[in-house]
């Protein structure tokens, strides 16, 4: 089980900090064979993004790494790489460095096209860079060639007239040279899925001296590919694996999300290890939880990517939308162990903030009574495109019976019921539409799918209004300058939109529908248009079902009904709210 180099934000300038040992500690405890860390840029040209590891500043941090994973076996391997073109000038305020003087599709900045000198500059600094990983203590390197690096570059006709493998070969001799028999790994972009010039599985050279292989598919045209969100199938990688076993082991990478199908793809021969980074990132204590026999404990990821993957203008911490304790371990505290003092807690609403917060108070020892006014937990999760979503209210209900909650369903809690210690985690509802209909308008929430011409109306731009229209082929209707404009790549999003027929109205607002059409207002320009329409979803906003509290505002309350929350906001209030009912004497309770 590997746990692969992703960007973390964790770190102190350009050095690794206190937080990243917490991280990969956590991992390695977990049962992680090996820890490969996020990517450190072997030259100063290279400053991809503000927290960007340098290998120069890496020293004391790996070397803390190394000593918090050894004793659980782990090895921790350093990532060393180099941005090229696809890096950032706004940092270094000099020229990038590219294979030849063509601009990367997402980046669009002429590079430097490299000389000898820069090229000598860059293998020395690969092997530098490796010195200083030896000296730290790590067993050994990952080098990347991957979707993101310039050693792919190099090889793809995307980024030069002339690919070749000289400059990577160069640099694998030179890290062989400094690794004293340490590991060297290497992850190498074997498919840039653009066959008409790029890196294809045909053209990678297969003789490369390198202790395991990882192929990974992508490059600055599919951003996107090597970490996908959920609409790509999981496992995607397999065929591409297969093709590359035979001369060094081959790790399988590319959504590999559950232990049947990294077991099955070991058994079938597709891989010799396998990378679960984003599982392992929702759940630090998965490999324990499989060799203790009890795999349905797994936390499943929901491949949102809103939390894992962190280059984006919020420049967040890395985490997970169930498990914000992740990338936060030196922050939050861990919800192992007892109160003291076992209470009777009542908790009102089944939605994620609701069970979350009754699952870590039966954990913690308390008498837990979780009441519900819907017929299934859940909330409006029930209703998301997301199939993963439902995996993932499934494993808070075996939580909750292992933690012995008592769940009760189709229980409305009026404000007499609210007696002793209770959390209120009510939930939201849905907001009135603000423009006149005569047709059908359903919240997003309902999980319709009407007939006819469908108006999907998305205010917001989280990515629910682009997964509602999808599979309906609707016409999205949206404020903003691109659909979904929160997600990570909405371009890659476009695409998708575009091949499912989704007619994409930007910078429009609904302004009303009658007669069967759509009245469109440009939000600049106060432009008319209509569009046909027989029915509506909305996915704007919702709002706080807060009724319950305004009658006991004395209680604590968590999740939407505050005020909209993600899952992973909802979940990280009810952790928190939960430890302090265990560590005070008052929250909570009914005077």
């Amino acid at each position: 089980m590997l746990f692969g180099p992703h960007v973390t934000n964790l770190g102190c300038g350009r050095a690794f900090s206190e937080r990243h040992t917490a991280y990969y500690a956590a991992r390695a405890a977990g049962g992680a064979g090996v820890i490969v860390t996020e990517i450190a840029s072997v030259h100063p040209s290279d400053h991809p993004y503000e927290r960007a590891p340098l290998a120069t500043s890496a020293v004391p941090g790996w070397r803390a790494v190394a000593a918090a994973c050894r004793p659980y076996g782990a090895l921790v391997l350093a990532g060393l790489g180099h941005a090229g073109a696809q890096g950032s000038s706004a940092y270094t305020e000099r020229e990038l460095w590219g294979a030849a003087a063509i601009p990367d599709a997402g980046v669009g900045e002429v590079p430097l096209a490299m000389g000898e000198e820069e090229i000598a500059a860059l293998v020395d600094g690969f092997a530098a860079a490796t010195r200083l990983a030896v000296t730290a203590g790590l067993d050994g390197v990952e080098i990347n060639a991957g979707q993101h690096s310039l050693l792919r570059q190099f090889l793809s006709g995307l980024s030069t007239p002339n690919p070749s493998d000289a400059v990577l070969r160069a640099v694998l001799a030179a890290v062989r040279e400094e690794l004293d028999g340490r590991v060297l790994g290497l992850r190498l972009c074997c498919d840039e899925l653009a066959p008409w010039a790029g890196i294809t599985p045909e053209s990678v050279p297969r003789d490369l001296d390198a202790d395991y292989l990882v192929p990974v598919r992508g490059s600055g045209l599919s951003v996107g590919a090597t970490r996908p969100d959920w609409h790509t199938p999981p496992g995607f990688n397999r065929e591409l694996c297969r093709s590359f076993r035979g001369r060094v082991p081959v790790c399988l990478q590319g959504s590999v999300v559950d232990v049947e199908m990294a077991q099955d793809a070991l058994d079938h021969g597709d891989c010799d290890l396998v990378e679960m980074t984003r599982s392992l990132i929702a759940d630090p204590d998965l490999v324990t939880h499989v060799r203790s026999g009890h795999p349905e404990r797994i936390r499943p990821p929901l491949l949102s990517n809103r939390w894992t993957e962190v280059r984006d203008v919020r420049n967040p911490i890395v985490s997970d939308d169930a498990e914000p304790r992740s990338g936060h371990e030196t922050i939050d505290p861990p919800i192992e162990g007892r109160d003291p003092v076992a209470r009777d807690v009542l908790v009102v609403g089944g939605g994620p903030a609701g069970m979350e917060a009754a699952r870590v108070l039966g954990l913690r020892g308390h008498r837990v009574r979780l009441v519900e006014r819907g017929d299934r937990l859940g909330g409006t999760m029930r209703c998301w495109p997301n199939p993963r979503a439902g995996l993932l209210v499934e494993w808070w209900e075996r939580e909750l019976a292992r933690a012995g909650v008592i769940v009760e369903l189709g229980v409305v809690a009026g404000p007499d019921d609210l007696r002793g210690t209770v959390v209120l985690a009510t939930g939201g509802r849905d907001a009135p539409p603000e423009y006149p209909s005569d047709v059908p308008v359903y919240p997003a929430s309902a999980g319709a799918r009407p007939a006819g011409p469908v108006v999907v109306y998305d205010p917001v731009g989280d990515g629910i209004g682009c997964d509602v229209a999808e599979p309906l082929g609707a016409t999205l209707v949206t404020p903003d300058a691109v659909a979904g404009k929160q997600l990570q790549d909405p371009a890659e999003v476009a695409v998708r939109l575009s091949r499912a027929g989704v007619v994409r109205e930007r910078r429009m607002r609904l302004v009303e529908v009658r007669g069967g059409h759509a009245v469109l207002e440009h939000v600049w320009t106060g432009e008319r248009r209509t569009v046909p329409c027989a029915a509506v979803i909305d996915c704007g906003y919702r709002l706080p079902e807060d009724t319950l509290w305004r009658a006991r505002p004395d209680l604590p309350r968590i999740g939407d009904c505050v005020a909209p929350r993600t899952v992973h906001e909802a979940v990280r209030e009810a952790r928190r709210v939960a430890l302090a009912i265990g560590a005070s004497t008052e929250i909570g309770v009914a005077r």
